[in-house]
């Protein structure tokens, strides 16, 4: 196929487990400013991300985690704390000029919740793509009260909690085989 395809989606697995090797954060700045290329409905890049290096942090986040997550946050040396800015809509004069898309968001609560929550997530993952054909390993995860991790990390800001993402080398030695895929036919009607 292609060599991004090829890394990043096809040969690319997510570890559990990771090596300590330190990750280069110029590396990750480098992703995100690749992966806010990527498309958003009117451009609105709700993504507001966390970046969890030191050990004060880990631990700061490790009470709010489900307890079949805390070996993987230990152990990867960066997790990214995926979330979404209520206030996205702020910023839309100057990343959607063309409109006053702005208008389209006051005072509509459950469609800026839709529309951050929806985009942030597409933006995340274009970040997590990225940093697969950049070399790194990417572990997704829910498992986490969203509303601690809210107040000890978000307090007093509009940022609300998505997911979480261990980031660095993973041990891919001990993966097992990878999981079934549905089918075309099981994901996807033509009309």
């Amino acid at each position: 196929m292609n060599i991004f395809l090829d890394h990043a989606l096809i040969e690319a697995r997510t570890p559990h487990t990771w090596h300590s090797t330190p990750v280069d954060l110029a590396l990750i700045r480098k992703a995100i400013e690749i992966a806010q290329l990527g498309p958003t409905s009117a451009n609105c890049q709700p993504l507001r991300i966390v970046l969890i290096a030191s050990s004060k942090a880990k631990e700061k986040l490790i009470p709010l985690l489900a307890p079949g997550n805390v070996a993987s946050i230990k152990a990867a040396p960066i997790i990214a704390i995926f979330a979404y800015d209520l206030s996205f809509y702020e910023k839309l004069p100057l990343l959607y000029p063309r409109a006053d898309a702005k208008d389209w968001f006051e005072g509509n609560d459950a469609l800026i919740e839709e529309t951050a929550l929806r985009n942030s997530s597409l933006q995340a993952a274009y970040l997590m793509l990225t940093l697969r054909s950049l070399g790194m390993d990417c572990g997704p995860m829910s498992g986490f009260n969203a509303q601690g991790v809210d107040q000890a990390f978000f307090d007093g800001t509009p940022w609300r909690s998505n997911f979480l993402c261990a980031i660095g080398h993973g041990n891919l030695s001990d993966l097992e085989p990878r999981d079934k895929r549905l089918s075309f036919d099981e994901i996807c009607q033509v009309f």
